[in-house]
Order: C-alpha cells, then sequence, then structure tokens
C-alpha cells in the first residue's frame, strides 16, 4: 500500500493519496475469482466448495479483504450467481 499526505503547519491532513492493494489487483483479482468459479463448475453442478474457492482468489491478493471481512459483525456476506451459456442464472449460493 503507498500512502502520501499533505499537512498544513498546524499538522492537519490536508491532502491524502492512498493507493491500495485492490487499486493494484484488480485484474489479478477479478481473474482469480473467475478461474475458481470455473473450476468449481462442472457440467451445469455446482461444487459445494465454491464460494470458499471464490474468498480466497481475492483474499491471497487484498490483505484489507482479509482483515476487514473479519470486522463486525465478524461475518463476510458472499453471494454468487450461476448463470448458463445464455446468460440466464441458474443458480445462487449465498453465505450470509
Amino acid at each position: 500500500m503507498f500512502h502520501h499526505y499533505k499537512t498544513d503547519p498546524l499538522g492537519l491532513v490536508t491532502q491524502a493519496n492512498l493507493i491500495v492493494a485492490t487499486q493494484n489487483n484488480a485484474a489479478r483479482i477479478a481473474m482469480s475469482v473467475d478461474k475458481a468459479a470455473r473450476g468449481a463448475i462442472h457440467n451445469g453442478k455446482v461444487d459445494d466448495g465454491i464460494l470458499n474457492m471464490i474468498e480466497m482468489g481475492f483474499r491471497a491478493y487484498d490483505p484489507c479483504h482479509g482483515c476487514a471481512t473479519h470486522a463486525l459483525p465478524g461475518q463476510m456476506p458472499l453471494v454468487a450467481r450461476i448463470y448458463n451459456h445464455r446468460h440466464e442464472m441458474i443458480d445462487e449460493l449465498r453465505k450470509d
């Protein structure tokens, strides 16, 4: 993560530029989530571990997600919607 701050003579922040892991890794995160999801779907059947695989796909790149998702209330809601080749939703898995 990169942080750059400017302050006034009283030490108050007047400008902040934050480049966090999400910005740096957005493309890689999307590719990993896609790969994890595709690896858990076989012949239209969804593997029970798909939500865990998707979660691992983004947490590996972004330390902010790893900590933030365990903050209050202590759970991370996650929804995976499965679409067929005609872009019709065929299943929805939830971890609320």
